[in-house]
């Protein structure tokens, strides 16, 4: 079936065969897009089919009986026509009878007349089968359409999907890269170690600061205590014997000049 044809003849066709049942059944079909079809627009797509099939079926088995109508009678017809020439001849040696030889003629007669009819039924059976095999390609084709159209947007849809969730295991992917960044060289319980570890060194040098202050004092006073006791005492390596001697012995020390005069 051709373009210029297309649904518009499909639905004439729907309309002249299935009549008023046909009006709405063309008029859906004349105006299926498959693109936009539901499941259900497939459906009653695939119904019409094969409701339209059946009758095809029926239409090609009742034109093969009309053809084979117009050949028996055709036949018939040429059987009768041959046999013609030789029943005259009977006719006039009296081995048949006129009545018979009438008989004869008249279904001849009969049959001839009947030729233009047989043929017009043939015929009119063949437009028949070939109206419904045209409505059945066009059928098919439209349903082969949805199916295609069908099966492309399932493989659309299945990209992407596909497309989705390898998006989303990426994003995963990163935020597993990012947290696991976050976490290199260093952890939540290193970090607090860490903080306590510099409080208590703070706390420390603070402790060091006042402790040094409070013993600058002490070490000043021991150190004049030092010096006292240093110029008080004379050096032990300046000391004469006698002195020493008096020192271990716990005698006083004797005057220089004492010493001079004795």
């Amino acid at each position: 079936m051709s373009n210029l044809n297309g649904w518009g003849l499909t639905a004439r066709l729907i309309t002249k065969h299935f009549g008023a049942l046909g009006n709405r059944v063309s008029e859906a079909i004349a105006n299926f897009d498959p693109e936009t079809a539901t499941e259900a627009d497939r459906d009653r797509l695939a119904d019409s089919l094969r409701s339209t099939a059946q009758k095809l079926a029926a239409a090609r088995a009742a034109f093969n009986k009309e053809a084979d109508d117009v050949v028996k009678l055709r036949q018939l017809i040429a059987t009768d026509e041959q046999a013609a020439g030789t029943l005259a001849e009977r006719l006039a040696s009296g081995k048949i009878s006129e009545s018979t030889i009438t008989l004869f003629c008249d279904e001849l007669e009969a049959n001839k007349a009947r030729m233009p009819q047989e043929l017009q039924e043939e015929a009119d059976a063949k437009q028949y089968m070939n109206e419904l095999q045209t409505i059945v390609d066009a059928l098919s084709k439209q349903l082969a359409e949805f199916d295609s159209q069908a099966k492309k947007a399932m493989q659309a849809l299945a990209s992407a999907r596909a497309q989705q969730d390898l998006q989303q295991l990426r994003a995963e992917r990163q935020a597993q890269l990012t947290g696991l960044q976050g976490m290199q060289g260093q952890s939540s319980a290193l970090s607090a170690l860490t903080r306590r570890a510099e409080t208590i060194r703070t706390n420390a040098e603070g402790l060091r600061i006042v402790t040094d202050i409070g013993q600058k004092p002490l070490d000043q006073a021991a150190e004049l205590e030092a010096i006292r006791k240093s110029v008080s005492q004379p050096a032990l390596g300046n000391e004469s014997a006698l002195a020493r001697l008096q020192r271990l012995s716990g005698q006083p020390a004797a005057e220089p000049l004492a010493l001079a005069k004795s």
